[in-house]
Parts: structure tokens; sequence; C-alpha cells
């Protein structure tokens, strides 16, 4: 039995359930598939992982007092994260996976990372 790629037809060698002849028309295929659903998905993972990444630098030491400005000034976007902590006195830090933040006086934050 003879196979033919579902994206560009070409013939597929390899297993005999194999769909797809290539990674790229795999992907390819795939992402014709709700494309807009999908760079909404897309988007937000890149704006929750340029917000990891600018965390992540600035705290290095797990601990750490930042201003908002500098905050900004790399990029970073307080819309977006993906959970909050609030604490039993009430104080709410603000996550971007394991990297987080607590807005305090004079445009400050603490940044925290979580164990």
């Amino acid at each position: 039995m003879s196979n033919q790629c579902q994206e560009c037809g070409e013939k597929i060698i390899g297993r005999s359930d194999k769909k797809f002849c290539s990674d790229y028309c795999r992907n390819a295929y795939h992402n014709k598939i709700d494309p807009e659903e999908k760079n909404l998905i897309r988007n937000t993972n890149n704006r929750l992982r340029k917000n990891y990444r600018i965390l992540q630098s600035l705290n290095r030491d797990g601990k750490t007092k930042v201003a908002r400005s500098k905050l900004l000034e790399k990029g970073f976007d307080f819309e977006i994260l993906t959970s909050l902590h609030t604490t039993k006195v009430g104080t709410v830090y603000y996550f971007c996976y394991d990297q987080g933040y607590l807005p305090i006086e004079n445009d400050f934050y603490v940044l925290v990372r979580r164990d």
C-alpha cells in the first residue's frame, strides 16, 4: 500500500500509518487548521515567555527590588500572567510561572521566585 502525504501529496516512506512525509508538512497542515485560535495561543505564549525571561534576568538571587521603569524598558507586559497568589494578610503576588512580583511603594516591585 502506497501512502501519500496529506499536505504535499508526496509518497511517504516509512511506517504504514504515517500521514506526512516530513515535520515541515505536518506542521504546515496543522497550522492551517483554525489559524486565528492558534495565533492567539502562540502570541499569548510568546508574551508569557518574554515576561518570564525579563523577570528571570532581573531576579538572579530569588528576591530583589526593581523599578517599574526598568521592567517597562525591557518590554514587560503587566497585562499577562499565569497566576495570582494571595497571602493570609491579603497581599497579592502576580506570577509568570515561578517568577513573581509584588507592587510596592513609589513604582517599585519586589521580584520573587517560587520554590
